[in-house]
């Protein structure tokens, strides 16, 4: 769910939540992920960090990610405010991902990720306006988050997440378009014990998930990095991922 604006050297990317009427579960399977081989976590990183849905390959040639901390805001327009869920999950992240800096803005910061919350009918205002900058710009998606990448790493993310249409759907849009802000930005429909498939009921951050995220934070991850840059490293970093996600 990619739309490829420019090239790499400073890229404006959209992801969206396609669709909900249409998901479907994925088998069962127990949350830890020993119960995924190597080549299942390693193939779910290539198709989220390098795998693009629309945009062509140089939106997906390199790796993207916040080079150095990240810090989140809250703008809430909506009538249900959701700043403590979304403060919950984010405070949640760092002991569920390794190696990721990622804290609510205090006072002092600089915000580098804006997550806007409101209803469905200021939807599609709310992205052209704040999002897109367009009045007449296609909106797509039921959520969706936009990042702007450059060769140093992502430079800020900007997602849109809507209150009033159910629990269900405002946590999925939040944990998949908060984590797709950090990178993996492209979706699989092979991920089935992943947020990253529209086709999945999952609307929480998944075991499958943390390890993907995991890998791209590792350190010797870098911005802009090849798919094959990134495949020697890899083994060694999931190894060091499993004993320390479970």
């Amino acid at each position: 769910m990619v739309a490829f604006r420019t090239v790499f050297g400073l890229m404006l990317l959209l992801v969206a939540l396609a669709t909900v009427g249409g998901l479907v579960a994925g088998p069962a399977r127990a949350e830890s992920i020993v119960r995924f081989s190597d080549d299942e976590l390693l193939d779910g990183f290539q198709k989220t960090v390098f795998g693009v849905e629309y945009g062509g390959l140089a939106a997906g040639s390199g790796v993207k990610k916040f080079n150095g901390a990240v810090r989140i805001r809250v703008v809430n327009l909506a009538d249900k405010d959701r700043q403590r869920e979304i403060t919950g999950f984010v405070a949640r992240l760092p002991r569920l991902v390794r190696g990721l800096d990622i804290r609510m803005a205090g006072p002092g910061d600089s915000p580098n990720f804006t997550v806007y919350v409101v209803d469905r009918a200021d939807y599609v205002d709310t992205v052209r306006t704040d999002v897109l900058g367009s009045s007449r710009a296609a909106v797509p998606g039921q959520c969706l988050v936009r990042v702007f990448p450059s060769s140093l790493g992502i430079v800020r993310s900007t997602a849109v997440i809507v209150s009033d249409e159910g629990d269900s759907l405002f946590r999925r849009c939040m944990v998949e378009e908060i984590l797709q802000g950090l990178g993996p930005m492209n979706d699989n429909a092979a991920l089935y014990a992943s947020v990253f498939n529209d086709r999945s009921r999952h609307d929480r951050l998944m075991p499958f998930d943390r390890a993907v995220v995991s890998m791209l934070y590792d350190r010797r991850i870098r911005p802009g990095m090849t798919s094959t840059e990134v495949s020697t490293l890899l083994p060694l970093i999931l190894a060091d991922v499993r004993r320390s996600v479970r």
